[in-house]
């Protein structure tokens, strides 16, 4: 069993046996198991209640996917390009992304559990009742410029992330650790980040939301 822990977070990794992986060109519908997508284009693809396990997934082109309901469980998915893809109402277990890009990706309604995000972009994507429902961490990943809103993100690790202009509404990150994130220009209400865990480099990033929610003025005195 693999895991690997994020500050207080311990995720339980894909275990993947590359001798076990048979080389997959095509996605049937239904059911997938135990596949290598290696520099594969599916780019586009309309996908429904598809099920993914076990896939070890690299270099592929996932741009402009539409996959609606379905899982994708216990894969490995390095250096893929998911840019304009859209997810809708599945639910991602045991995975790990890497390398990885979701530029103006849009998730909605998608559950995710034992899931790593390491060094991968989001920038100018939309997070749309995202829900984590057990570990979740994301690692030196970028969000620039993206969009939060009713996301369920409780004790969630985002650790080493570029947070600059992010826009959060009505989302939940009790317990969400921060700490080595960039948040010049995060855009949020106080009320979103109750309870979460900061680093002592941060206060004055939160000392500005705080200043900006209340419509405090500062003045100099002269």
């Amino acid at each position: 069993m693999r895991t690997t822990t994020v500050g207080d977070v311990t995720i339980l990794l894909p275990d993947l046996d590359p001798e076990d992986l048979d080389q997959v060109a095509d996605l049937s519908d239904g059911d997938v198991r135990d596949g290598l997508v290696d520099g594969i284009s599916w780019r586009g693809e309309q996908l429904a209640e598809q099920s993914v396990r076990g896939f070890r997934i690299i270099g592929a082109d996932l741009g402009e996917v539409s996959w609606e309901a379905g899982t994708l469980y216990g894969c490995e998915v390095v250096g893929t390009d998911l840019s304009g893809a859209t997810l809708t109402g599945i639910s991602i277990e045991r995975c790990s992304f890497t390398g990885s890009r979701f530029t103006g990706a849009r998730l909605n309604d998608v559950r995710l559990k034992d899931i790593l995000f390491d060094n991968c972009r989001f920038d100018y994507a939309t997070l749309n009742r995202v829900s984590a429902a057990g570990s979740v961490a994301f690692t030196n990943c970028t969000f620039v410029h993206g969009s939060w809103s009713s996301c369920h993100l409780s004790g969630v690790a985002l650790r080493s992330c570029d947070l600059g202009d992010l826009e959060l509404e009505s989302c939940r990150l009790d317990g969400a650790d921060l700490r080595g994130s960039r948040l010049h220009d995060f855009r949020t209400p106080l009320d979103n980040l109750k309870g979460a865990v900061l680093g002592e480099d941060q206060l004055p990033d939160l000392t500005r939301l705080a200043v900006e929610a209340l419509n405090i003025v500062v003045r100099v005195d002269r």
